[in-house]
């Protein structure tokens, strides 16, 4: 019985999260499975794996083959990398220290690649998140502005609009005191003529 480590699918449409399986080659993608050693979720960035790190090493000394993805999957957490060295010391290249030392080197300095992965990515939503509020910012400034001189603009009016209305007032009062001057200016000499 051919075993293969490989991806099984769950989750709904277009969020799609994986349990990382040992099964039967010939059995479907999603059914059933021998083991399952841990899951893989693609959704998130970086990508969240949970790996019995044991368990498939477990699997591959005993010789089941990874799919593509599994394999990318199990070289990203280690998993080849300790198999390999294993391989060396059953062949007496190196002894069991040296290789452990080897991996411990490898993972301390894949795990600060990652870090700093994480740290790059939360750097940029940062910096986005910034230059976001900046824009906003000066948008709402430039309303603001916008607003104001549209307020001063119309005070300028409603004031145009006031001296004009006054203007006229005292036009017509003045025009009214013209006609009231005439208009006693004749009945005067009429009276003085009665009185004669």
């Amino acid at each position: 019985m051919p075993v293969k480590i490989r991806l099984a699918r769950h989750g709904r449409k277009r969020n799609a999260y994986y349990y990382i399986v040992a099964a039967d080659g010939r059995a479907p993608r999603d059914g059933k499975f021998i083991e399952r050693l841990g899951n893989y979720n693609p959704n998130t960035n970086p990508a969240t794996i949970e790996l019995n790190f044991d368990r498939a090493l477990h699997w591959l000394e005993n010789g089941a083959q990874p799919t593509d993805t599994a394999r990318a999957i199990l070289s990203y957490k280690g998993v080849l990398m300790k198999k390999h060295l294993l391989d060396g010391v059953k062949k007496g290249a190196f002894d069991e220290a040296a290789a452990e030392q080897k991996f411990n080197d490898w993972m301390t300095d894949k795990s600060s690649k990652i870090q700093a992965k994480v740290d790059s990515l939360k750097a940029d939503k940062d910096t986005n998140l910034k230059a976001k509020f900046e824009a906003e910012k000066k948008v709402n400034d430039d309303r603001a502005q916008a607003i104001t001189a549209k307020n001063v603009e119309l005070a300028k009016e409603a004031e145009a609009a006031a001296k004009a209305a006054t203007e006229e007032a005292t036009a017509k009062a003045e025009a009214k005191v013209e006609v009231t001057a005439e208009a006693s200016a004749e009945e005067a000499p009429a009276e003085e003529k009665t009185e004669e």
